[in-house]
């Protein structure tokens, strides 16, 4: 007797099960991370949208103050705002396969469930590294003898940056070398907690996180500061309906659908492909309220430099 029509069998649970479980759990960690950052609003941005940033500039100086004289009109101060483009938001595509001849030789939970582990946490990866990337290229560029002016000066100069347009900054979070930082620390204790796969410390020398990197993500004697108001995040959603129109079927999670994943066995060589795709990016609004500062021979306070500045 040929089984029921629409049956669902003991290997969709089991590979439905391990999707859920994939993208819950980088939700999971993304969440913890957002908190950390102080992102509030991530922006969803259709298939094909270009990222910007802004930069405001006065054109021809402040105009009026005490020259205006009695019951004279006060001329207009000329303001503009100019859009900085760059790449496109591009979506990511990864796949991972295991064979049944693995499964066969460690069992599922290494084969499959460690090996999807390692799998989420390169992706992880892969967009922390493109934030520090770009966090490299701020503006706000300076020197300092120590590293502990490095961080103060850093905080300084993008609240400096901000209080000029009289924009608002609730936290500044940083980020330093992992062995700069416990060569400051010396033998004092201090709590180091984990998220992300990401170090940190909270409320350190005046920021509300200091995240702790490798050389890979950052280089010694250099550090980073950053307002919380200015960091995005722009994602394409993987469950919108452009793609589902082209029979595509992601498993997402949570309330922001970042990362898309799918699980399917092969009868033909008997080996399971995990597919993962994700449009997903952390930002800064102004390029110029990023502070990096390098320990060095003079204290030079970060300022946007020359070339940089009407461009």
């Amino acid at each position: 007797m040929a089984a029921p029509e629409n049956l669902t069998t003991a290997s969709q649970i089991t590979t439905t099960i391990r999707e859920i479980d994939f993208v819950t759990q980088f939700q999971k960690n993304w969440d913890a991370l957002r908190t950390i950052l102080g992102i509030s609003r991530p922006i969803r941005k259709a298939p094909g949208t270009r990222l910007v940033s802004y930069k405001a500039t006065v054109d021809g100086g402040l105009q009026g103050g005490t020259a205006v004289g009695e019951g004279e009109d006060i001329p207009l101060t000329k303001t503009k705002v100019e859009p900085v483009t760059y790449a496109d938001i591009e979506l990511g595509k990864w796949a991972k396969a295991v064979s049944i001849e693995a499964v066969t030789k460690y069992g599922a939970e290494v084969a499959v469930d460690r090996t999807n582990i390692a799998f989420r946490n390169e992706l992880q990866k892969k967009v922390l590294t493109d934030f520090y990337t770009f966090l490299k290229t701020g503006k706000l560029v300076g020197t300092q003898k120590t590293w502990q002016r490095a961080l103060a000066i850093a905080k300084g100069a993008v609240l400096k940056r901000f209080a000029n347009d009289n924009l608002d900054v609730t936290e500044v979070v940083g980020f330093a070398n992992i062995m700069d930082f416990y060569d400051y620390l010396g033998d004092k204790e201090i709590t180091v907690q984990t998220e992300f796969g990401l170090n940190y410390v909270k409320n350190f020398l005046g920021y509300s996180t200091l995240f702790l990197l490798p050389d890979a993500f950052i280089e010694q004697k250099k550090v980073i500061a950053v307002p919380v108001e200015n960091i995005d995040l722009y994602y394409v959603d993987p469950a919108d309906r452009d793609y589902a129109t082209m029979g595509a079927n992601y498993t997402v999670s949570g309330e922001t659908n970042l990362l898309g994943y799918h699980t399917e066995y092969n009868y033909k060589n008997a080996t399971t492909t995990n597919y993962a795709i994700m449009g997903m990016k952390l930002w800064a609004e102004y390029l110029d309220g990023i502070a990096v500062v390098t320990v060095g021979a003079s204290n030079t306070e970060p300022a946007v430099a020359a070339s940089e500045l009407g461009g």
